[in-house]
C-alpha cells in the first residue's frame, strides 16, 4: 500500500481507539480525522479527498435526509400523534412479557417508518411514564425498547440511518456508472429484515428476564419533595371520560396522587381505582411539579383554572415556571383572584405550593398569597426573563418539557407522515429526501410544529458525525486501502466460495459497528465489498442486504448505535448488560441474513 493508504488506516485505528475509549464524542473524532486525512490530501498526488471531496459527504442525499426526517419525528412528538398511537397498545400489561411485547411491537412498526433514533427519543419519557404508573422495572424495557427501534428499522428503506446512507452510497456509485443493477426500495430490506425483527423480538422476549438487570427505582418520597395542589379538568368528550380512574392510567401514577373528584358541586374523597370519570370532573391532585407536566400531556386534561383561556399567548406557545413570592410583592395578602394576577402579569396560577399546608380545599383563585409561596404558573416563556430581574419573586425558572401537547394537530401530523410513506412507495421518481421535504413542509404548515422547533429538532452532532463519516470512507476507497483490504478478505475466505465473502463482509461490518457505530461502519465497509464484488463480477443486491443489516446489528455494546447510548443512562445499564443481551442477537440476525439474502438475491445473475 503506497503511504496515503497507510496513513488512511492508521487513522481509522485511532478513530476506533478513541471512540471505545470515550475520548471524545463521535462528532468530535470523526470530525478532526477527517480534518487530518483533508490537509494531508493537500501534499497528495490525488490519493486523498480535496477538500471539497472530503467536505461532500456533508452533501449526502441519505445525511439530508435524516436531517428531514428529525423534523417529521418532532411534529409527531409535538402534537401527541405518539401517544393517540400507543396509548391503546401499551395500557395496563400484568406481566413482563405482555408489557414487552405490547411496548416492541409498536415501537418496531413506527421504527420502520421513521427513523429509529427520534423514536426512541418520543418513546423514552413514554416508556417512562408507563414504568411509574405499571411499577415494572425501566431496566427490563429500556433495552428491549432500543432493540426494537433497531430490529423496526432494518425493515424499511427509510427505517434507519445506515439503511438511509446505503442507499445514498448505491445512488452515487451508479451516477458513477457503477451498480447498475441494484435497486433499493423502500420496502426491497422487508424480506430480510421482516423475519429477522420477529425472530429478534422473540429472543428478547425469551432472554430478557434472565440477562437484564432489575434496577428498580425506589418510589418517590412525596412528602418529602415539594409538592404542590392543583386541579386539572376532564373536558366533555374527552377520551378518558366514562373509564375508570384506572383504566385512564391514572392509578399508579409516580410522584402524584389524586385526592378527590369535584364533579356537580359535590366532592368525592377517598376515590377508588374503580370510581369512573366524567366529562366536567375537577380532579384534584398533590404531587411534584413533574407530575404535573406529564398531566398536562394527558389528551382530554387541562388546568381547571379558568384563567389559562384568557391568556393572550396561543397555548401551544406557553410553559410551565415556577416562581418564589417574595415580601415586596404587592400581591401578597391578596387572593389571586383579588390581585388580578392575571392581568398583572400576563400569567396563571396553576397550582401551589406551601410547606406542608393542605391547600386543596381551596380553589386556586381563592388562595392568599403568603412571602415564600411557590407557585407553578402557565405563561409565555418571556416571563422568565421580565421577571428575572425584579422584586416580585425571588426565584424565576422555567419548567422544562412543559410545553402543551397540540393535540388538535396530532390526526394531521399522523396523516401527514402515512402519505409520505405511501407517496414515496407508490411514486417512482420521488425520492426519499423529496417526500421527506414535503412531509416537513406541511408540519410546518398545518402549526403542527414551529420553525423554531423544526430547527431545534436537527441533531446536529449527529449529522456533522455522519457527514465526516462519509468523508472519511471516500479516503478509504481513494486512497487504495478499500481495494487492499478488499483482496485480504478474498483470500482470508475465498475456500468458502461467495456465501464466505458474504460472511466476511457481514462480519467486518458487524465488528466495525461494534466499535464505531453504525454510520461508519457502513460507510467504511461499503467500498470494501464494492471493490471485491466488482472483482469477482457477483451480484451486488445480497451484499448491499448484508452491509445494511450487519450496520444496523447493535446491540453489543452501547456505543455501537445512538438508541444504544440513549436508553443506557434511563435504564442504568453497564456495558456487561449489552453484551451479555447483545451479541447473540448479532449472531442471530446475521444467521437469518446470510441464509436468506442469496436465496432471494442469487450472487450470479
Amino acid at each position: 500500500m503506497d503511504w496515503e493508504a497507510w496513513v488512511t488506516v492508521g487513522v481509522i485505528a485511532l478513530v476506533v481507539f478513541a471512540l471505545m475509549r470515550n475520548l471524545a464524542g463521535p462528532d468530535t473524532v470523526l470530525l478532526g480525522a477527517l480534518a487530518v486525512l483533508m490537509t494531508l490530501g493537500l501534499a497528495s498526488d490525488g490519493r486523498l479527498p480535496s477538500p471539497p471531496e472530503a467536505l461532500a459527504g456533508f452533501a449526502n442525499e441519505g445525511l439530508l435526509t435524516i436531517a428531514v426526517l428529525f423534523v417529521v419525528a418532532a411534529g409527531l412528538s409535538r402534537t401527541g400523534a405518539m401517544n393517540l398511537v400507543t396509548s391503546s397498545l401499551l395500557a395496563q400489561p400484568k406481566s413482563l412479557p405482555v408489557a414487552q411485547l405490547r411496548m416492541m411491537f409498536p415501537v418496531a412498526g413506527l421504527s420502520a417508518f421513521l427513523n429509529n433514533t427520534p423514536v426512541v427519543a418520543m418513546f423514552i419519557p413514554v416508556v417512562n411514564d408507563w414504568c411509574r404508573k405499571t411499577g415494572l422495572a425501566s431496566s427490563k424495557l429500556f433495552i428491549p425498547l432500543s432493540y426494537a427501534a433497531i430490529l423496526g428499522g432494518t425493515c424499511t428503506l427509510i427505517g434507519t440511518s445506515s439503511n438511509v446512507i446505503v442507499d445514498g452510497l448505491v445512488r452515487n456509485a451508479q451516477s458513477q456508472g457503477q451498480l447498475l443493477q441494484v435497486h433499493l426500495g423502500m420496502f426491497t430490506i422487508t424480506a430480510v429484515g421482516l423475519p429477522a425483527a420477529v425472530i429478534g423480538m422473540v429472543y428478547v422476549l425469551l432472554a430478557s428476564p434472565k440477562l437484564l438487570p432489575n434496577n428498580s427505582k425506589p418510589p418517590v418520597d412525596i412528602e418529602a419533595a415539594r409538592r404542590y395542589t392543583f386541579e386539572m379538568l376532564i373536558t366533555p368528550g374527552a377520551g378518558i371520560a366514562g373509564k375508570s380512574i384506572e383504566q385512564a392510567g391514572l392509578r399508579h401514577l409516580r410522584g402524584v396522587y389524586l385526592i378527590e373528584i369535584e364533579r356537580e358541586g359535590e366532592r368525592l374523597v377517598a376515590v377508588g381505582p374503580e370510581q369512573v370519570l366524567h366529562g366536567g370532573d375537577r380532579l384534584i391532585f398533590a404531587g411534584i411539579v413533574e407530575s404535573v407536566v406529564e398531566l398536562r400531556k394527558y389528551r382530554g386534561l387541562v388546568p381547571a383554572t379558568d384563567q389559562v383561556f384568557k391568556l393572550s399567548d396561543p397555548r401551544p406557545n406557553r410553559c410551565l415556571v415556577e416562581a418564589v413570592v417574595s415580601d415586596v410583592c404587592p400581591l401578597v395578602g391578596k387572593s389571586i383572584r383579588e390581585g388580578r394576577f392575571r392581568t398583572v402579569y400576563e400569567a396563571a396560577v396553576i397550582a401551589v405550593h406551601r410547606g406542608g399546608e393542605h391547600l386543596a380545599n381551596q380553589k386556586i383563585g381563592d388562595i392568599i398569597l403568603r412571602p415564600g409561596d411557590t407557585l407553578l404558573i402557565e405563561t409565555h416563556p418571556r416571563f422568565v426573563e421580565t421577571q428575572r430581574d425584579r422584586q416580585d419573586f425571588y426565584l424565576v425558572s422555567a419548567v422544562a418539557g412543559s410545553k402543551p401537547i397540540r393535540h388538535d394537530r396530532a390526526w394531521i401530523a399522523l396523516g401527514i407522515m402515512i402519505v409520505m410513506v405511501m407517496a414515496v412507495t407508490l411514486i417512482a421518481k420521488l425520492t426519499l429526501l423529496n417526500g421527506a421535504l414535503l412531509a416537513a413542509g406541511l408540519m410546518v404548515l398545518t402549526r403542527c410544529i414551529t420553525t423554531h422547533e423544526a430547527r431545534s429538532a436537527m441533531d446536529w452532532r449527529a449529522l456533522m458525525a455522519i457527514g465526516a463519516a462519509i468523508g472519511i470512507g471516500r479516503a478509504l476507497e481513494q486512497s487504495g486501502a478499500a481495494a487492499t483490504l478488499a483482496n485480504a478478505l478474498l483470500e482470508v475466505v475465498e475456500s468458502l466460495g461467495h456465501h464466505g465473502l458474504l460472511i466476511g463482509i457481514y462480519f467486518v461490518a458487524m465488528l466495525f459497528n461494534m466499535m464505531i457505530g453504525n454510520i461508519a461502519s457502513a460507510v467504511l465497509v461499503f467500498p470494501i465489498a464494492l471493490t471485491a464484488v466488482e472483482k469477482l463480477q457477483l451480484n451486488f443486491m445480497p451484499f448491499a442486504i448484508a452491509i445494511m443489516m450487519a450496520a444496523s446489528a447493535s446491540y453489543a455494546t452501547p456505543i455501537s448505535y445512538p438508541t444504544n447510548l440513549m436508553v443506557c443512562g434511563a435504564g442504568g445499564y453497564r456495558f456487561s448488560d449489552y453484551m451479555k443481551m447483545g451479541l447473540p442477537l448479532n449472531l442471530l440476525v446475521m444467521l437469518v441474513t446470510v441464509l436468506l439474502a442469496p436465496q432471494i438475491w442469487p450472487f450470479v445473475l
